[in-house]
């Protein structure tokens, strides 16, 4: 097994196939998109099968699939299937934006992924196109219901952003009366392709919760799973619940199992941390599964103790003004 120096175990790998995306939500890229990778620079399907059957004979048990948006790289489905049928895999998820995923629900199903985390970040058409820069609301939603219609387990991320969708948390929360989903209101993090310094956080975690509290005093708290990344909560009578993410403030770092590929094959122990080994360059050198296993070990044995360590750490190897896309949602 896979344990860090705080004697953490580590058995959750959260893998980028891409950096591209279709959509250009403006906290996570500049307008304009950002210079995307060359295909000769990704890791190819097969390097990134390789490393999960290598990762997966360590401990590794839960992969979760990111990009930018995964189903915008060619391929991406028969890749899929092959990941499902790695031996030692016990969960396999996918975070995506819903723009091209509808259509993929009932393959998504039949192969084995019972988890999808959709991104949503408001209800309001018009909204929807000033945080993404596209009109693409009505594609999301159907994935949203296709997701539902195959007992697909959907958990909603909303990124919650001062003076631009904070009238939405409510409504959002509303969808758990009647839809088994799981709503998750995320702190905005700074990773949005630009040259600013990460801004002064107004609607943090404290502030999200007693917003929803407002509307709902009898909102309770729910016990929250190992190793999860929200403080969760139930309002009596409601179907969902909802889940608050402090993703800047970092307050659910002491218990990380998870560690990060990015599509360039950089290992990342932490979100804000930098590029700690590149798988691709280490495999397209003709490393063996045996220096695969032991440079892994030696990567995790030095992870951070969390996210204000990491980015202390840092030391520029991965501005915190990059864009998510590149280091995988």
């Amino acid at each position: 097994m896979l344990k860090d120096r705080h004697g953490r175990t580590i058995n959750y790998l959260r893998l980028a196939v891409t950096d591209r995306c279709n959509l250009r939500c403006f906290y996570c890229m500049p307008e304009e998109g950002i210079d995307w990778l060359g295909r000769e620079e990704l890791m190819s399907y097969e390097e990134m099968l390789r490393l999960c059957s290598v990762f997966l004979k360590m401990g590794i048990e839960k992969i979760r699939i990111t990009g930018g948006e995964p189903f915008v790289r060619k391929g991406f489905m028969p890749f899929l299937t092959k990941l499902s049928r790695l031996d030692g895999l016990q969960q396999l998820t996918i975070t995506t934006n819903g723009v091209l995923t509808a259509p993929f629900v009932p393959e998504l199903k039949r192969i084995g992924v019972r988890s999808v985390n959709l991104s949503l970040d408001t209800l309001d058409r018009n909204r929807f196109f000033a945080i993404t820069r596209r009109d693409e609301l009505p594609n999301v939603l159907e994935t949203l219901e296709q997701l539902l219609q195959h007992d697909v387990d959907v958990k909603l991320n909303a990124v919650v952003m001062e003076g631009k969708n904070t009238d939405d948390i409510l409504p959002l929360v509303e969808l758990t009366k009647e839809l088994p989903i799981s709503v998750r209101f995320i702190e905005e993090m700074p990773f949005n392709g630009g040259d600013a310094a990460p801004k002064l956080l107004s609607w943090d975690h404290v502030q999200i919760l007693d917003s929803i509290k407002a509307k709902y005093p009898n909102l309770y708290k729910l016990p929250d799973p190992a190793f999860s990344t929200s403080f969760n909560y139930q309002i009596p009578g409601h179907k969902g619940n909802v889940g608050i993410i402090a993703a800047y403030t970092r307050s659910f770092c002491g218990t990380c199992n998870r560690i990060r590929l990015t599509p360039l094959g950089d290992l990342k122990t932490c979100l804000y941390g930098g590029s700690v080994l590149n798988f691709k360059d280490l495999m397209r050198a003709g490393a063996s599964e045996e220096e695969i296993q032991a440079a892994l070990y030696k990567a995790v044995s030095m992870k951070d103790l969390n996210g204000w360590e990491a980015e202390k750490n840092n030391s520029g190897l991965a501005s915190l003004s990059a864009s998510m896309a590149t280091i995988g949602g």
